[in-house]
């Protein structure tokens, strides 16, 4: 983080208004936007939404009755307007200023602010950039880029001093520049950070499979405070969505400390009273026992009190979750369609953590959901590149929703079926409740077996419970006493008669 403004030398305040970037995203990022009339450093290779970004800004300067201008040394008037057609901009209200070769011969008609930089002194290019903006006499401005002033200036020491002329020129009049460079040169230009007021920078990341991830980074504002890292974003139509960073300390939220129920009133009591709000639970068994099913009567229960919950499925389909629902005699569809529940199928190979985080905040501030449901932790952990990341990101997502209010239950598949099981993801440790559930063969027969291993907020029940899934639903049955190993993998019953199942 950097510090605040500190003040004038005669000890007045130097709280300079602030303007918007154009970016929701990226003026939460730096806590409401620009310091007005500085210079600022947009950087990124070449496609990391550079363009896109710096026209949100010159836009939104228009919607606020200001006079733009876009100054360009790479790109034509046409180019631009085909990035901003579409986005769905008009480019009404911004001067473009071209310092580009013409795309074909000269046309008499065509207006004479077009030149070749190639065949100008760099200040001959300087100096006309000057004239237009006096000329125009803009707020905002943006200088398309620096990498063609630097082959202009053919030494870095030339090319400091123009850029060093940019900003004392700039200096003098009530204007907010933005420079963006795309990073052409040989190696890091540290020499303009220490210029300009703050710099920004974009990237573009190629992963093995799925769609590139972009992320933006700031890393350095004069006299802002700013959210540190790397922010998430993507590139739609209508402009740059930047995620910013989620920071659970910064969200805190009264809410009532009570019980979540379920709609299973066994469950609940082997859950000493069931799941208090503000809490997570950790679902954790092999594929197919239950897991989601378990989930999904809280889903349930949540919006038969009136209350909104959030389904996030990594694995499966709508279809197939409301299939599995209508066997249980669980009434998804109904609310689904209602609004009270929302479900997402999410694409892991192309939703990034951040966007992720983004779309969790949504339904917990806008949505008011008071249960939201992780299904599961294996899917998520395919959109994540490395494990160490995974953690860091749920301890902040299970911290903000606890700080909300919310029930998060996550879903978590073992490897394997029956036997000894593979836990693909150690989590429990930031789980507040953990519920185990197992197969169990007796009898010839295979069955199910639930149990509350941890419960940090008060008693449990430390029985193990045969369950079984039908169409009422999910049915406890009276703790197992007379077995012994189902969870280590090896049940021995130590009756007489082995009981038919009793859930």
């Amino acid at each position: 983080m950097t510090g605040t403004s500190t003040g004038a030398a005669d000890g007045s305040p130097t709280d300079l208004p602030r303007v918007s970037t154009g970016s929701d995203g990226l003026d939460d990022i730096l806590g409401g936007g620009f310091d007005a009339n500085r210079m600022y450093l947009y950087e990124g290779r070449p496609g990391t939404g550079k363009t896109t970004i710096a026209l949100q800004f010159l836009l939104s300067g228009v919607r606020d009755g200001e006079r733009v201008l876009y100054i360009s040394l790479s790109e034509t008037k046409r180019e631009l307007t085909v990035v901003a057609q579409r986005h769905g901009w008009s480019l009404q209200g911004v001067d473009i200023f071209e310092l580009v070769p013409p795309e074909t011969t000269l046309d008499p008609d065509r207006e004479l602010t077009v030149f070749h930089p190639a065949e100008m002194e760099l200040s001959e290019t300087t100096g006309l950039i000057f004239k237009e903006v006096e000329r125009i006499n803009p707020t905002r401005v943006v200088l398309d880029s620096l990498s063609e002033l630097r082959l202009l200036a053919q030494n870095p020491l030339r090319y400091r001093r123009q850029v060093l002329a940019l900003k004392h020129f700039f200096t003098n009049r009530n204007c907010t520049v933005v420079l963006l460079d795309d990073l052409s040169s040989s190696q890091d230009d540290l020499q303009l950070h220490s210029i300009a007021h703050g710099v920004v920078m974009l990237e573009q990341l190629a992963i093995d499979y799925g769609a590139e991830r972009r992320r933006i980074r700031v890393i350095k504002m004069r006299g802002i405070r700013f959210r540190g890292g790397f922010h998430d974003f993507t590139i739609a139509k209508g402009g740059l969505r930047i995620f910013p960073r989620l920071v659970a300390a910064e969200h805190h939220k009264p809410f009532p400390g009570e019980f979540t129920p379920s709609g299973n009133p066994e469950l609940d009591q082997l859950l000493g009273g069931g799941l208090e709000r503000g809490t997570n639970a950790l679902f954790i068994g092999a594929a197919g026992v239950g897991k989601s099913s378990l989930a999904l009567t809280y889903a349930i229960a949540a919006a038969e009190r009136g209350e909104h919950a959030a389904f996030f499925a990594f694995d499966e389909g709508r279809g197939t979750v409301e299939a599995r629902a209508r066997t249980l005699g669980l009434p998804l569809e109904k609310y689904v369609e209602s609004g009270l529940i929302r479900f997402q199928q999410i694409d892991p190979a192309e939703l990034s953590p951040g966007e992720f985080a983004a779309t969790l905040r949504r339904s917990a501030e806008i949505d008011n959901a008071r249960v939201v449901i992780i299904d599961s932790l294996n899917g998520y952990l395919n959109a994540m590149p490395d494990e160490r990341f995974l953690i860091l990101q749920m301890h902040e997502l299970l911290t903000y929703l606890a700080q909300q209010g919310v029930l998060t239950i996550l879903i978590l598949a073992q490897h394997g079926l029956v036997g000894p099981m593979d836990t693909p993801l150690d989590i429990s440790y930031l789980s507040d409740a953990v519920l185990m559930l197992r197969y169990f063969e007796a009898g010839g027969s295979v069955r199910r077996a639930l149990s509350v291993v941890k419960k940090r907020s008060g008693n449990h029940e430390h029985t193990i419970r045969e369950f079984r899934l039908g169409s009422t639903g999910v049915k406890l049955g009276p703790p197992l006493t007379d077995f012994m190993g189902i969870f280590s993998g090896n049940p021995r019953y130590t009756g007489t008669d082995i009981p038919e199942g009793s859930a």
